[in-house]
Formats: structure tokens, sequence, C-alpha cells
């Protein structure tokens, strides 16, 4: 499986815009393309100079539905997200191939 992480630190003045923006559009538009499993919308807990921090994980059952993913529909689903909150954000994204899972 592949661990699809979004970090964005959004800035405080359109942070409430983002989040519901992020929960009714965004998220559920990436899971709509039908190539992610599930996701998790996390708030990161840490001292920020200015903004609030984020983490939105998805998780991929393959890198093929992962790069299916970055050739289809990213490009468009960013691209939505830069016009909306250009300039408001900064954000990086991470690949992580899961080796393990264990349940309790």
């Amino acid at each position: 499986m592949i661990l699809y992480n979004v970090t964005v630190n959004i800035d405080d003045a359109v942070h409430d815009d983002w989040m519901q923006w992020m929960r009714e559009i965004h998220i559920p538009e990436v899971m709509a393309c039908g190539l992610f499993l599930e996701n998790r919308f996390c708030k990161i807990d840490a001292f920020e100079q200015g903004g609030k921090s984020y983490s939105i994980q998805y998780l991929a059952k393959s890198r093929a539905d992962y790069d299916r993913y970055q050739n289809e529909f990213s490009p468009a689903l960013q691209a939505k997200h830069n016009e909306r909150y250009n300039g408001k954000f900064a954000a990086f994204r991470t690949l992580l191939e899961v080796i393990d899972i264990q349940k309790a």
C-alpha cells in the first residue's frame, strides 16, 4: 500500500473557509477519483509562527493507483486549490510505502 501525505500550512485569514472547502469539496473530489481506499484529515499539533498546519493522508492500494491519480486527476485538483488560496498556503507532499500495519 501507498500513503500519500499532503502537509499544508494555511493562513489564518482564510483558515475557516479552507477547512470547509477541504471537507466539503476538495477531499470528496479526491476520493471520488476511486483510487484511494481511505483518507485522514489531521491537525498538526505544533507551535506555528503563522497559520495552522494540517496533514491530509490518502491510502492507495498500489503505486499504480497513486500514479494514475497523479497523472489523470491531481493537476486539475491542485490547480483549483492553488487558484482559490494562492499566496495563502504552503504545501509539500510525501509518498510513503506502507511496509506493515499492526492493529491492537
